[in-house]
């Protein structure tokens, strides 16, 4: 089969505003970016017309190379298209740092992919661009602040708000700050672009007026009395804007069977909220009928928070969830190592297929409208499949399977059946928790209802933090955690569903502009590094222009 951007490369792309049509846009509300690319004016969020079907498409814990989430979402939408249903997928943006480490990039795979493929996974509109550099704006103002006389008596020892990069690069994890001639310094890290503030603040943001709000709210540190200073108290939120004036308008693009979708924001769920932007979300829902979106990860991180903090926030109830696996992901799970995942191996993917058990059982807390959706591989047996369409049919959950990776939309006809049906039901959706428990109660609750951990520990640092957002009337957030992608638990090692474990909290941060608090558990670090064996080593670029090792 031919590499994913020969793929992309050989596609019959359309022109854009064709692609607008199929949605009913009007062309004075395209911002178009060349022929195949284009922004959209935010007054589309202004139609007065009903809510289409919102369909979020999620995991289980993925193997180092993730399970094909974004393909499926783009295959079931494709395949949506293909029944004549008026369909749209909303995504998020990728980000440079698994593009050039080991993960690749997020427009999809094989023949369900979103294109132009480099354009969308290198620079694409420049919005990361822009959340970079509002980032880092933001940082240049306070620590000119300091230099200049520091009126408003900032402590440099607890500084909150850190510099971003859209790379993974280790060597940021631990900086110093100076103040030329001053005499002055502080230590600081940077955070990876996409687990920034100024990420999640774009993704949450429901117009200009509530996006300067939440600039405004950023927590930029304490002074020296113990005071919060807000970015608002720097008189900057407009300048600050002014970065994003453009990034905030969502991105239309199209799919390989050149369906439209719209591609916008894009933080990480292992470190930040993993959801694509409320504007494009609800701006997508008065578009088209049927909207398919996807959580990052597995469902126990960008789903759980898709679901908490997302839906709580803009209001958003999902017709369906569908939970996307892999025969190779639950052998994985069963103990599998890499070079035998592709052999038929029923005693490991008995054991492995718990795994999707727990992201069952835990979706169906949320809502009954579940159907979990294979992501087939040329090498799963019957034996294989069987097994595992009779074991999500016992636990009262709706089975169907996508070979959209090599035939795409007509790969996901089943599933596309078995969506439309569940979106006729009635919505039954309702969150784990709601945001006005105690901090405490919130974190024990994900982790005990959601992780299955028998105990959680707080630090006393994060104890101590845990006062404080109390003592300043900040209790009433949604929570946030970071965590491991790999297990259930904080430990990327443990696999499987394991069993009375204990899961530590090592760190709190606010995010008083996003509006939610930032859990740190285990070992989780802000600033990924890149592997030694990472997809950059595989890329080339031809004196004539032509790109490859992309993907």
């Amino acid at each position: 089969m031919k590499t994913d951007i020969e793929i992309s490369r050989q596609a019959k792309k359309i022109k854009i505003n064709k692609v607008a049509k199929k949605l009913d846009i009007p062309s004075r509300f395209l911002e178009t970016y060349g022929s195949y690319k284009a922004k959209l004016s935010l007054n589309l969020l202004k139609k007065t017309n009903p809510d289409g079907k919102l369909i979020l498409v999620t995991s289980t814990n993925p193997t180092p190379y993730g399970e094909g989430k974004t393909t499926m979402s783009i295959g079931l939408h494709d395949a949506l298209s293909l029944l004549g249903k008026k369909s749209l997928v909303v995504l998020r943006e990728p980000s440079l740092g698994p593009v050039f480490g080991i993960k690749g990039g997020a427009t999809g795979g094989g023949y369900s992919q979103v294109v132009p493929m480099e354009d969308i996974n290198l620079h694409f509109t420049g919005d990361l661009h822009a959340i970079e550099t509002c980032n880092n704006l933001l940082c240049a103002i306070i620590d000119n602040h300091i230099y200049q006389g520091n009126k408003l008596n900032l402590d440099l020892n607890r500084i909150e708000f850190k510099r971003c990069v859209d790379l993974n690069d280790r060597s940021l994890r631990n900086v110093t700050v100076k103040y030329d001639n001053k005499g002055l310094e502080r230590n600081d890290n940077y955070n990876i672009t996409v687990a920034s503030e100024i990420m999640a603040i774009l993704c949450l943001a429901t117009d200009i007026k509530d996006l300067k709000r939440r600039l405004g709210n950023i927590l930029i540190g304490y002074n020296k009395k113990g005071k919060m200073i807000f970015a608002k108290d720097l008189k900057c939120v407009d300048a600050l804007a002014l970065l994003l004036k453009d990034a905030i308008k969502p991105n239309l693009v199209q799919t390989l069977e050149n369906n439209p979708a719209l591609i916008h924001g894009g933080p990480f769920a292992n470190i930040a909220h993993g959801c694509n932007s409320i504007i494009a979300t609800k701006m997508g829902l008065k578009l088209a009928d049927y909207v398919v979106t996807e959580a990052g990860f597995g469902a126990d991180l960008g789903a759980e928070k898709f679901l908490d903090i997302k839906c709580q926030i803009a209001n958003l109830k999902p017709n369906v969830i569908v939970i996307n696996s892999t025969i190779r992901s639950m052998k994985y799970n069963g103990g599998v190592v890499k070079e035998e995942i592709n052999q038929e191996n029923l005693e490991a993917l008995k054991v492995g297929i718990n795994n999707l058990k727990t992201h069952i059982l835990n979706m169906q807390k949320y809502t009954k409208n579940i159907v979990v959706c294979l992501n087939k591989f040329n090498n799963d047996t019957d034996k294989e499949i069987n097994y595992v369409k009779n074991f999500c049919r016992d636990l009262g959950c709706r089975f169907a399977i996508s070979t959209s990776y090599v035939e795409g939309g007509k790969g996901s006809i089943n599933l596309a059946k078995e969506v439309i049906d569940l979106c006729n039901k009635d919505v039954d959706y309702k969150p784990l928790y709601d945001f006005s428990e105690p901090i405490i109660t919130k974190i024990e609750k994900v982790c005990q209802e959601i992780y299955h951990a028998k105990e959680v520990i707080i630090s006393d640092k994060a104890l101590e933090k845990i006062n404080l957002l109390n003592k300043n009337n900040f209790a009433n957030l949604p929570i946030c955690i970071a965590k491991t992608q790999y297990s259930l638990t904080d430990n990327p090692k443990i696999l499987g569903n394991p069993k009375d474990f204990t899961m530590t909290v090592t760190d709190i941060r606010l995010s008083s502009g996003a509006g939610f608090i930032v859990v740190l558990m285990g070992s989780i670090m802000t600033m990924p590094g890149l592997p030694k064996e990472s997809a950059y080593l595989k890329m080339k670029f031809s004196n004539q222009g032509k790109i490859s090792g992309l993907y």
